[in-house]
This record gives C-alpha cells, sequence and structure tokens, in this order.
C-alpha cells in the first residue's frame, strides 16, 4: 500500500509539472516528494504515540526540503507541493486527496488551545503561491485560492478566493463528465479583477447620472416660456410690470 500510494503521488506530480520529465527525477530532485516522504514517516510514529521521534523526523524533513509538515497533520493521496519552500502545515490541519500546493502557503492555526485550530482542505483544491489559509474551518472541494490571499473564513466548493482578506470573486459549477483541467497557481481566465469590477461599477453609476441630468435639462427647456423677440425682455419680467401697472390703475 506504502509502495502504491508513492507512485500515485509520482505520477501526480508527473501531470501537474511540465518540467518532470521521468519518475526518477521526481524521486532524486523534487522537495516536494520528499517532504511527503519524510511526513509519512514521522505521521506513523505520531500516531503510534512515539511523539518525540515523530516531531524529529519532521524536523530532519524540514532541514532537507524547506517544508515544514507538522507529523499529526493529515495528509491524502496524490498531493502535489511545487517548489515548497516556506510551505507550512499545521498539527490539526487535513489536506485532501489531489490538492496542490506551492511555495509559501500556510495552513496555520488562530487558537493557542489544544483542538482542532487549522483548517481542512477538501479534495482538488488548489493553493496559491504565499497564500494563508488560517483557522478550524473548512475550504471547499475544488476551491482555488489566489496567490498571497488570506484565508479567514470557509471557502464553498469549487469557489475562487483573492485578496486580503479574501472574497470570493467566482464560483464553478458542478463537476462534469469530463476531467477537470489542472489550474496552475490556481490562475484560470474567468477569475475577474476586483479593482476593474469597481471601476466599472463607478462608471456605470456615472454613466446613469449624466443620462438622468440630460433627462432632466431636456424637460426644463420644454416647460420654460418663449421669449419675445419684439419686447426685447424677459417674458416674465414683462408680465410683472403689467401686473404692477394694473393693481395702479385700480387705485
Amino acid at each position: 500500500m506504502l509502495l502504491k500510494n508513492l507512485r500515485e503521488e509520482i505520477d501526480a506530480t508527473l501531470a501537474r509539472d511540465p518540467a518532470a520529465r521521468s519518475r526518477l527525477e521526481v524521486v532524486l530532485c523534487y522537495p516536494g516528494f520528499h517532504a511527503l516522504v519524510w511526513h509519512r514517516l514521522a505521521h506513523w510514529l505520531w500516531r503510534r504515540g512515539w511523539l518525540l521521534a515523530g516531531r524529529f523526523a519532521s524536523h530532519i524533513g524540514r532541514v532537507l526540503t524547506g517544508i515544514e509538515i507538522h507529523p499529526g497533520a493529515r495528509i491524502g493521496k496524490r498531493v502535489f507541493i511545487d517548489h515548497g519552500m516556506g510551505v507550512v502545515i499545521g498539527e490539526t490541519a487535513e489536506v485532501g486527496d489531489d490538492c496542490t500546493l506551492y511555495q509559501g502557503v500556510t495552513l496555520g492555526g488562530t487558537s493557542l488551545r489544544q483542538e482542532k485550530r487549522h483548517p481542512t482542505l477538501g479534495n482538488g483544491v488548489i493553493v496559491g503561491s504565499h497564500a494563508q489559509i488560517l483557522g478550524p474551518f473548512r475550504v471547499g472541494d475544488g476551491a482555488r485560492i489566489g496567490a498571497a490571499a488570506v484565508v479567514l473564513t470557509e471557502v464553498p466548493d469549487r469557489s475562487t478566493m483573492v485578496g486580503n482578506p479574501a472574497r470570493q470573486v467566482a464560483r464553478r459549477g458542478p463537476p462534469s463528465e469530463t476531467a477537470p483541467v489542472f489550474q496552475p497557481y490556481a490562475v484560470c481566465g474567468d477569475i475577474p479583477d476586483p479593482i476593474a469590477r469597481a471601476l466599472n461599477g463607478l462608471l456605470d453609476e456615472v454613466t446613469s447620472l449624466r443620462a438622468r441630468v440630460a433627462q432632466v435639462e431636456q424637460e426644463n427647456e420644454r416647460h420654460r416660456p418663449a421669449r419675445d423677440p419684439a419686447a426685447g425682455e424677459q417674458p416674465s419680467l414683462r408680465l410683472v410690470g403689467a401686473s404692477a401697472g394694473n393693481g395702479t390703475d385700480d387705485d
């Protein structure tokens, strides 16, 4: 079973990294694969109560790869840690199957209590470089976390999160029968630019206000009295003068 899992992780690396040319290259040269191997050993020791031995094995993996995975963390199958330098996965974190993590990712906790305090990633999640997922909540299946995003709340399935704090900017439909296309660094063509979206909203509002102002001006022109060319004065002034003269004659 262990050898089968290792083969699946090697094949997952080959499928998601075009720079990988052979299984032997992955085994010898990929720190993400090395970190997972060391974690499997550390987690095996940790679950059997050999806590110090588990921490020591985890520390060796950290020194060799620059990837820190607590031996208590649960890592699923076919997980791919690309580049990986600076990745930190906390004690109560859980990573589902077919997930992809890039360099600098943190699955961190926000509590000092001995309880579930790290996030849980569903299956097929992609976390972009230097993203921070902090807290004991769930990131749904197929979610995409953009680079440098800071996620502090639960993420729905198949959602895309960007920004600090992270906000949902897109959500894909239900999975189809065809295999999903892998999206490196969680970047895809349907991610809207939040700043551009805000500016477009302002432009739409300005256009609407301009149209309303033009409509009001047209209505004012339509109801304004016509100028009398022979009198050479404003109609309103002429009418006022006539009214005043009528009042004098009555006296």
